[in-house]
């Protein structure tokens, strides 16, 4: 008896369910270790009359949410520009048409295809056209100068490059600054034809659809671990790097963030979010598994969002909190009365209470997202609890700011001490990095074994956000690793300064980084761009941040200026530490 009960407990399990199950079976299932002393599993595959085939197999792929689309949705508007207009049997026909004609051009599976292009019907189609042809897509952020297009161009070895008209200009240099340029395909609107005087060989978007083959054989991945997308970081460390997506993680981050919008069976949704950007959240596939409407812009401008919400009935949309903040700060005139509450997710920076308070006064329901271009988009979500709705205003919109818990595309989120990789405390206080571990985190940097080994350090993505877990489960994001402020030994979240900034009646948007201080280490140091007609000075900031926040973490120097964003709205903080450097230097 001793013996058995000193045997480890897996093994006792075994014993256990063994005089449960069939004769064969068990000894199909499990073999005999070396010694013979236990009981081992063996792989599933091997059992009799268990078989992996292509009746109850198939890779995951976003693909197949099209082929679904144009059969259950075939009739249903899947998009909408101005007064073009196409349902989802016409979008499955022109990307089955589009991926032919990319591989007449000489485009083979495992080939790169870029695209520089705001929010148009081309870009949506470009989601699903490329890897119909086995590439893999490639979306550069519209606001690069020729420069870093050619750099990335060049890293990524981009075969075929799909340029919008208005951003020609910037594709053409930067393709004559390569020894091995790409072959260039113009996308323009109806009636804007694209210049014939090029210095450089081109092909028309819509020349490519109209001479593709219906019949066309789709190429779907034999894995479904291969890369779908390449998708850069946004450049707020001045280092992008290419991300790299997998058809599996595609698949299953579309369904989730579909989940977490709140999205029925065909949703109206506002492309307010660059497509570039984690491709649209991984919501320019996510909408075809639903049947929505995708409802394209080609800039994001209040009026314009209002009019389209209006006119097309918008049920969802999305928006970075630079977003948010200029719908809220936007003139009277360019308002109207919503036809019914808009969903809204936001991500970035956690919004200013204020700001949420104000979007809902306007006919919005804000849901607040976390992530990061690594997992895909979003990773968590503020999932809102019904006891929350009895709660005060200001402490509704307080819990509203958190970054929430996992959705169920992950396996795990927690916030960890980046040395010991213990987690901390549940208790709203204790700091620690958040970390991610799951299906739907990259596969990797492309071409960067050292950045990717550093991020999976410990077996979990490093994000590089420090977060407080609080007593529910919910994190909260406190800042970025590298924006953290330590003055005279205090830590400083600039997000909980630049919160107070924000509630400043004057005041449309700030920034928060460090400066260098001889005596303290570092102050912060606070960029402040002010409302319309407003006025006021640094010291009345310093003066406001006071009577609300211990006065260390007070704002020491206050500058008044527009903010570097990049193109998806997060502050280029780096340029602002810069600046905050020189400003040291010459006081």
């Amino acid at each position: 008896m001793n013996k058995i009960f000193n045997k480890p407990r897996t093994w006792l399990l075994n014993r256990f369910h063994l005089h449960l199950l069939p004769n064969q079976w068990w000894r199909q299932y499990f073999q005999l270790s070396e010694s013979g002393d236990d009981l081992q599993p063996k792989s599933w595959r091997s059992v009799e009359g268990l078989v992996q085939c292509s009746a109850n197999y198939v890779p995951l792929t976003p693909i197949s949410f099209l082929e679904r689309a144009a059969d259950v949705y075939r009739d249903r508007t899947s998009v909408i520009y101005g007064s073009l207009k196409y349902t989802w049997e016409q979008t499955h026909r022109r990307c089955v048409k589009l991926a032919s004609a990319l591989t007449q051009l000489g485009i083979s599976p495992g080939d790169v295809v870029a695209t520089l292009a705001p929010n148009v019907p081309a870009m949506q189609e470009l989601h699903f056209a490329v890897p119909m042809a086995g590439a893999v897509l490639c979306t550069l952020n519209t606001r690069h100068d020729s420069n870093m297009l050619a750099t990335l161009l060049t890293h990524s070895q981009a075969k075929l490059l799909a340029v919008d008209h208005q951003l020609l200009d910037s594709a053409v240099a930067a393709i004559h600054l390569l020894k091995k340029p790409p072959l260039l395909v113009i996308i323009s609107d109806a009636g804007d034809r694209p210049p014939s005087d090029l210095k450089t060989n081109a092909y028309h978007y819509e020349s490519l659809v109209d001479g593709g083959v219906a019949g066309f054989s789709v190429l779907r991945p034999t894995d479904e671990w291969d890369p779908i997308s390449v998708n850069y970081t946004s450049g707020t460390t001045s280092r992008p790097k290419g991300v790299v997506y997998s058809h599996r993680g595609a698949y299953l981050n579309s369904i989730a963030t579909v989940f977490m919008h709140g999205m029925a069976a065909m949703p109206t949704y506002l492309w307010s979010v660059p497509m570039f950007h984690c491709n649209g959240w991984c919501l320019a596939w996510g909408l075809a598994a639903v049947g929505g409407t995708n409802v394209c812009l080609r800039r994001c401008d209040p009026k314009d969002i209002f009019d389209t919400i209006v006119l097309h009935k918008v049920t969802h949309m999305g928006g970075a909190p630079t977003v948010l903040n200029m719908i809220v700060n936007s003139p009277e005139d360019h308002r109207k009365p919503l036809p019914q509450r808009v969903e809204i997710m936001t991500g970035a920076a956690p919004p200013p209470p204020l700001v949420l308070s104000k979007m809902e006064e306007l006919g919005f329901r804000v849901s607040h997202l976390y992530g990061l271009t690594e997992t895909l988009g979003p990773g968590t979500s503020c999932l809102w609890k019904p006891e929350w709705d009895s709660l005060p205003t200001e402490d509704r919109f307080k819990l509203k700011t958190r970054q929430g818990v996992r959705h169920f595309g992950l396996e795990e989120v927690d916030v960890k001490d980046p040395i010991t990789m213990e987690s901390v405390e549940c208790d709203g206080k204790s700091m620690g990095e958040i970390m991610f571990r799951g299906n739907t985190v990259m596969s990797g940097y492309l071409k960067d074994p050292k950045a990717t080994a550093e991020a999976f350090t410990g077996g979990w993505f490093h994000s590089g956000d420090l977060a407080v877990k609080h007593p529910d489960g919910y994190i909260e994001v406190k800042d970025r690793s590298k924006d953290i402020i330590i003055s005279g030994g205090e830590n400083i979240s600039t997000v909980e300064v630049e919160t107070v900034i924000y509630s400043h009646p004057a005041v449309l948007e700030v920034a928060v980084v460090a400066r260098p201080d001889n005596h303290w280490g570092q102050t912060p140091c606070a960029f402040v761009k002010l409302k319309d007609g407003f006025n006021c000075d640094g010291q009345d900031i310093i003066d406001y941040c006071r009577n609300r926040l211990p006065h260390y973490m007070a704002p020491k120097t206050v500058v008044f200026e527009e903010l570097p964003r990049t193109s998806t709205g997060k502050v280029q903080k780096f340029l602002l530490r810069e600046k905050a450097k020189v400003l040291s230097s010459i006081s």
